[in-house]
C-alpha cells in the first residue's frame, strides 16, 4: 500500500505541532499540506526547532482543491471550523477532527454547549465519536472520526468497563482533574485572567465545563439510569499532562483489587492502557510524551469507597497520539505504527 497523503489544517497549534512532530515518524504517511491563516509562507520549523531538519512542505492557507490529492484531513481547528470543511470532502477523504465540531450525536446539544449552531449538522450520522480502546473495528464505517477530548479520555477510560459491568454505584461519582495549560491552547491568558498563572492552580468552570456534555453521552449508551457526578477542572502552572482523580463507591463485597483486576483483564490486549499495582502512588510524569494511560486504583479508609487515578499526556493521548491511533484502526495498520 502506498503512503497516505496528509494534510493538516490548525498545524501551528500546540496539537497541530504535537500531531506532526508524530506524524514525521509515521511510516505510512507523507504530510502533502501543512495549513494556517497567519503563518501562511512560514516554515514549521519556526515553531518548533526539533523539526527543523524534517522534510516538510511551507504553510498554506487551506483550499477545497488540496482535498483531491490527500487520503487524510486531520483538523486541529477552533471549534466550528472542521464542520466548513467537512461539507467539500471526496469520497476518498477520511477526516479525523481533533476539536469538539464531531464529538456530539445531537446538533442541539452541540448548540447549547458551544454557543454557535452547527454548520454540517447532515454530517454528524457520517461521523464517530471515537476513544479507540472502544471504537475498534466500527470505525472503518464511518468517514468523520470525533476524537475524544483530553479530559473526557482520562476519565472515561477507567469508568466505562465499569460501569459496563455494574461494578461501581453511578450516584455520586467525583471526579477532581487536573490539567497542563497546554490543554487551553495558545490563546491561554485570553481564557483564563487571573493572577500568578504561571505560578498556581486555578479551579475553574465546575457546573458547566464543556467536556461534561460528552461524558454525559458516553455514560447515557451504557446505562438508562443517570450518572450522577460532579466533575471539578483544574488548570496546573505545568505545560502537559492530566492527573484525574476519580472518587467512587463499589457495589457491595467489591474491592479495589477485584476493581484493579477486573481493568487489567479488559485492558489485557491494549497497547498504551497501563493498570498498575493496586494502591501505586501515581503521577503525570511516567506518561509525558508518550499515548500511554496510567491507571491506579488506591484503597481509602472508608470501605467499598476507592480512588482511580488515571493519568495521561493531554496532547498525546488526550489529542494527537488518540488521532493516530483512530488512524491507524481506520487504515488497518498497527496500532502502535507511529506512537512508539
Amino acid at each position: 500500500m502506498p503512503k497516505l497523503n496528509v494534510l493538516v489544517a490548525g498545524s501551528t497549534g500546540y496539537i497541530g505541532i504535537q500531531l506532526i512532530k508524530l506524524l514525521v515518524h509515521h511510516k505510512k504517511v507523507n504530510i502533502k499540506y501543512l495549513c494556517g491563516n497567519s503563518s501562511i509562507g512560514k516554515n514549521i520549523s519556526s515553531f518548533d526547532k526539533k523539526l527543523k531538519y524534517k522534510k516538510l512542505p511551507k504553510i498554506i492557507k487551506f483550499k477545497d482543491r488540496l482535498l483531491k490529492d490527500v487520503d487524510i484531513i486531520f483538523t486541529a481547528l477552533p471549534n466550528g471550523e472542521a464542520q466548513n470543511i467537512s461539507k467539500k470532502l471526496l469520497k476518498n477523504n477520511k477526516l479525523i477532527d481533533l476539536a469538539a465540531d464531531f464529538r456530539l450525536n445531537d446538533k442541539l446539544n452541540y448548540s447549547k454547549w458551544y454557543k454557535q449552531k452547527h454548520r454540517a449538522p447532515n454530517n454528524i450520522n457520517k461521523s464517530i465519536y471515537a476513544i479507540p480502546e472502544f471504537i475498534g473495528k466500527e470505525i472503518k464505517n464511518f468517514q468523520i472520526i470525533g476524537c475524544a477530548g483530553c479530559y473526557p479520555t482520562s476519565i472515561l477510560l477507567p469508568l466505562i468497563p465499569l460501569i459496563k459491568k455494574k461494578l461501581i454505584k453511578i450516584d455520586n461519582i467525583i471526579i477532581d482533574s487536573k490539567s497542563g495549560y497546554s490543554g487551553a491552547g495558545k490563546n491561554l491568558k485570553k481564557k483564563f485572567t487571573h493572577k500568578n498563572l504561571y505560578s498556581s492552580i486555578f479551579a475553574y468552570n465546575p457546573k458547566n465545563h464543556r467536556h461534561i456534555c460528552e461524558i454525559d453521552q458516553e455514560f447515557s449508551k451504557l446505562t438508562k439510569k443517570k450518572v450522577n457526578y460532579i466533575f471539578n477542572p483544574h488548570l496546573l502552572p505545568t505545560f502537559r499532562g492530566i492527573l484525574s482523580c476519580i472518587y467512587i463507591k463499589t457495589k457491595k463485597n467489591i474491592s479495589a483489587n477485584y476493581i484493579r483486576n477486573y481493568l487489567k483483564k479488559f485492558y489485557r490486549k491494549s497497547d498504551f492502557i497501563k493498570i498498575l499495582k493496586l494502591n501505586t502512588e501515581i503521577g503525570s510524569g511516567n506518561v509525558l510524551n508518550t499515548n500511554n494511560c496510567e491507571i491506579s486504583i488506591c484503597e481509602t479508609r472508608i470501605k467499598n469507597k476507592i480512588v482511580i487515578f488515571s493519568a495521561i499526556d493531554n496532547l498525546v493521548k488526550g489529542a494527537s497520539g488518540q488521532a493516530i491511533q483512530n488512524m491507524n484502526l481506520l487504515f488497518k495498520f498497527p496500532e502502535k505504527l507511529g506512537l512508539k
